[in-house]
């Protein structure tokens, strides 16, 4: 006689492997799906289309471009009760349902039947978040399938605390502001823990229409959302009736402030990144968003410039300062102007400018290459190249004079007969290789010698820093690196190359001569009392431009005063100099001392007479 199994252990054996193969079936089926889903990974690291962090050289965030969270709160550091003010008006069974609340969408259809309006929404925080990070505001059905299907996924593999926190942080809630600490802070001009229970709730009850709700665009609409939100909050006893009485009869106080980082701290250098990233990453880099560009500002050397221009008021005239690290080419400091808030005209790097004897550089170092040394004798006199006559500051002629000696009095006179003697094809050759001059061509006539030409405060700084780095060029580059949304490198500054523009022999005794200047010429006005200063001023007809373009062996800085409508000066090239002292005296006060390489043997004097 066979024994039966009772009943009872058949029913939870087959209970047993039914609900396991439900399971096991629900496993693989969210697998399944999942594997068609983003990585909720993707949360942590969110960032919207177009936004783009620019940051100095030492980490400081510079400005933030596009719609960005502008200050985001550290995980663990939201107040309790901002997560459950939202929680209350957004989603109260937040932390009881998986990802959708069917009870809440069947609640919300229910009372919008019922007011013939859209007055409730049924998604939860989580889909909200999925919304947020992964899709876009399209009302279709496949768009909320796939919203429901994220925002399970994201339950999944996130914890609700994250979840809460990546949604308080990258909500839009009106006016500019993206998460809760932007919020605080435009409208009340606060950090999110200094707000009060009203406040909270104020901010709270935008989350469903910001631009609507606004106070800054619809003050009465915001204080009866404020009030709902008080109530719910109540009704969830997440404050008690004392706390809800207090709150409602308490006064809101806004107190509107623009939002951080929304200005540049430097504008006249991020201007300056915004143009040339388009040449460094494609459109679509560019469109997609989330990067992040390490910039090569100094932002205390920036704060530094302007502290000098400021001190030069009695200087009449606009400005331009430009340092570049020889070694590297980076730009550490650019200042395109006195007042960016007055004119955003960037005379760094837009403006076209005499560079007068600050161009002499490139026919004594056409010559010197052509074999010409220092101590070389030419004879200073009035003289005329073919109806073209130039003079010499204060009509003062030297006679024999050493090339060294005609360089530190910026003889025009010899800069236009070392032009004559090596040829147009030379001196135009040296200045492309220094990066001038290419832009805009060179042409062949004589006043080029002396710099009657146009050309950026930029590039003649640079062309400064090549012969400063021993004669080899780096284009300048305001950028050290860039990195994409997954914090993936998209561009190195590291990446790019020098080239030999003039042998070290030669970079040498220029930069010798450059030091000559500084000691017993016109750019006097620009010693330093411990450091090797190598630089040349210079000087447009008129007084139009007024430079100084110097170099201690770890930095070159190009200074420059001068009108935009071209109109004369009342000051001199020395003035510039002495700008570039004050900088330079600000920003090496902790700077190692270095000098400059010797000046290499030469061969025996030669005269050199036309």
């Amino acid at each position: 006689m066979r024994s039966r199994v009772p009943t009872y252990l058949l029913l939870a054996t087959s209970g047993f492997i039914l609900g396991s193969c439900i399971a096991i079936t629900e496993i693989l089926l969210s697998k399944s799906i999942d594997s068609t889903l983003p990585p909720a990974s993707k949360v942590r690291k969110f960032n919207r289309p177009g936004t783009i962090e620019i940051f100095a050289s030492k980490g400081e965030v510079i400005q933030k471009l596009g719609p960005a969270t502008r200050q985001k709160m550290p995980s663990g550091t939201i107040p309790e009760i901002i997560k459950n003010a939202f929680i209350a008006s957004e989603d109260r069974r937040f932390y009881r349902h998986q990802g959708v609340d069917f009870w809440s969408i069947s609640r919300a259809v229910m009372t919008n039947i019922k007011e013939m309006a859209i007055v409730e929404g049924g998604s939860t925080i989580t889909q909200q978040l999925a919304r947020m990070v992964f899709l876009n505001q399209s009302k279709t059905i496949q768009r909320k399938l796939k919203e429901i299907a994220l925002a399970y996924k994201l339950e999944r593999h996130l914890t609700k605390e994250e979840i809460i926190e990546q949604y308080l942080n990258n909500v839009y809630l009106g006016s500019n502001a993206y998460g809760i600490s932007d919020a605080a802070w435009i409208y009340f001009k606060k950090t999110p823990a200094l707000l009060t229970l009203e406040e909270i709730a104020l901010i709270a009850g935008l989350a469903p229409a910001p631009s609507i709700y606004s106070p800054l665009v619809n003050t009465d609409l915001a204080l009866k959302r404020k009030s709902i939100v008080l109530h719910k909050m109540r009704k969830e006893n997440f404050i008690s009736d004392s706390e809800l009485s207090a709150a409602l009869a308490q006064p809101i106080k806004l107190q509107p402030a623009v939002p951080k980082y929304l200005r540049s701290k430097a504008p006249f250098f991020t201007d300056f990144i915004e143009q040339v990233l388009p040449q460094l990453l494609s459109k679509e880099a560019i469109e997609v968003g989330g990067l992040k560009v390490k910039t090569s500002l100094i932002l205390d050397w920036q704060e530094m410039a302007k502290e000098v221009i400021k001190e030069q008021r009695a200087i009449n005239t606009e400005v331009a300062i430009v340092s570049i690290q020889p070694s590297s080419g980076l730009i550490r400091v650019l200042v395109g102007g006195r007042d960016y808030s007055k004119n955003q005209f960037n005379r760094a790097f837009q403006a076209l400018r005499s560079p007068g004897s600050t161009f002499k550089i490139f026919p004594y170092l056409a010559a010197i290459n052509a074999g010409y040394e220092p101590e070389d004798l030419l004879f200073d006199t009035p003289r005329c190249w073919y109806g073209y006559c130039p003079k010499n500051f204060g009509n003062l002629y030297f006679g024999e004079v050493s090339i060294t000696e005609a360089f530190i009095n910026s003889l025009n006179t010899i800069a236009v007969d070392l032009l004559e003697k090596v040829g147009f094809e030379k001196v135009i050759a040296t200045a492309n290789m220094f990066g001038v001059g290419n832009e805009q061509e060179l042409e062949h006539y004589y006043p080029l010698a002396i710099g009657a030409y146009e050309e950026t405060v930029l590039n003649m700084t640079a062309a400064y820093a090549g012969l400063t780095n021993r004669g080899r060029y780096i284009k300048p580059s305001g950028i050290e690196e860039i990195r994409g949304p997954n914090n993936n490198l998209l561009w190195s500054h590291d990446d790019q190359k020098s080239s030999r523009a003039i042998s070290t022999e030669i970079a040498d005794k220029m930069n010798w001569m450059l030091q000559q200047v500084v000691l017993n010429g016109s750019g006097i006005a620009a010693s330093l009392e411990d450091r090797e200063v190598a630089g040349k001023t210079g000087t447009s007809e008129g007084n139009r431009d007024l430079w100084f373009i110097g170099s201690i062996p770890q930095l070159t800085t190009g200074v420059w005063f001068g009108n935009d409508n071209n109109e004369e000066t009342k000051v001199n090239s020395g003035d510039a100099a002495y700008a570039w002292k004050q900088f330079m005296e600000k920003i090496t006060a902790n700077m190692e001392i270095k000098r400059f390489p010797k000046r290499p043997t030469h061969s025996k004097m030669r005269t050199n007479y036309p």
